[in-house]
């Protein structure tokens, strides 16, 4: 976990870069501090002469969006400045943390899921609500980059990867996210693998999976809820705070985001009430 890619949208992204910074004192890591500028606007209106681009909006639009590229900015340097972490590309051999600013057009969504691609990890924000450009940023980095995400809590813990809760559900996605959450997993001072009755699919139980990590000499254990009642996504939720966890490992998506957007699912869940920063990957 050496290069981290830290989403921030506006002057509202103190957790995403507190979770960061706590990930590259972690692993002595490289912050990047990314924010998209969004430079095409096409609102359209319709009047008596047909459909026409309404200039007057599309400046509010480009105003707005320019003050929050100068938050976002300004919130990295004084934030990075405040805690003393070193400002520059810096090289590989330098004593981390450091970080730097970049910024590029295009939706932030579509720049996160391609340029994430060269990152060891992207950390994004939790969404606010659903259908909003936070939660089409963290799809896309699941989705396109191929890369593990951690969705940063609002209220970020203290510390991070001491006491981890793997959300094990026998799944491929699942079995993904342990092998990204190795450098975690590998500091831990606790780990417990956890199942639910009725999020589980084919494959290696909850026991299978911990004598596993405990051959890379991870302290881990498993435990299996026989609960059928409730969604798996807040048991995990409930496990988690109940053992005093500060990371949640969850592999995205099993069942289709189709069908979670319409009857829920453990992500959905997850992306919406976790406490706690969460890694995930598809």
């Amino acid at each position: 976990m050496k290069t981290l890619m830290a989403v921030i949208g506006d002057g509202a992204g103190a957790p995403t870069l507190e979770t960061s910074l706590l990930v590259a004192r972690r692993f002595g890591a490289h912050i990047v501090g990314l924010h998209a500028v969004t430079t095409e606007y096409a609102v359209v209106f319709g009047g008596e002469m047909g459909f026409s681009i309404s200039s007057e909006v599309d400046r509010t639009l480009e105003r707005e969006g320019q003050e929050r590229r100068v938050a976002a900015r300004r919130l990295f340097h004084e934030f990075m400045a405040a805690r003393g972490v070193t400002i520059g590309i810096g090289s590989p051999d330098s004593p981390g943390p450091t970080a730097e600013w970049r910024e590029e057009e295009g939706r932030q969504n579509a720049i996160v899921g391609s340029l994430g691609r060269a990152f060891d990890l992207i950390v994004v924000e939790r969404p606010p609500k659903l259908a909003s450009l936070a939660e089409a940023t963290l799809e896309d980095a699941l989705f396109e980059s191929g890369r593990p995400v951690l969705m940063a809590p609002p209220n970020p813990p203290k510390t991070i990867g001491e006491i981890v809760v793997v959300a094990w559900n026998g799944s491929t996605e699942t079995a993904l996210t342990v092998a990204h959450a190795m450098p975690f997993l590998k500091q831990a001072k606790e780990v417990q693998v956890i199942s639910v009755e009725t999020a589980l699919t084919p494959g290696p139980s909850a026991e299978e999976m911990a004598r596993s990590l405990i051959r890379h000499g991870i302290p881990a254990t498993a435990r299996h809820i026989a609960t059928k009642s409730g969604n798996p996504g807040r048991v995990w939720l409930e496990q988690s705070r109940a053992v005093g966890a500060d990371l949640l490992v969850k592999g995205a998506y099993t069942q289709s985001r189709l069908r979670q957007m319409i009857f829920g699912g453990a992500t959905r869940e997850i992306i919406m009430e976790a406490e706690l920063p969460v890694i995930m990957a598809h």
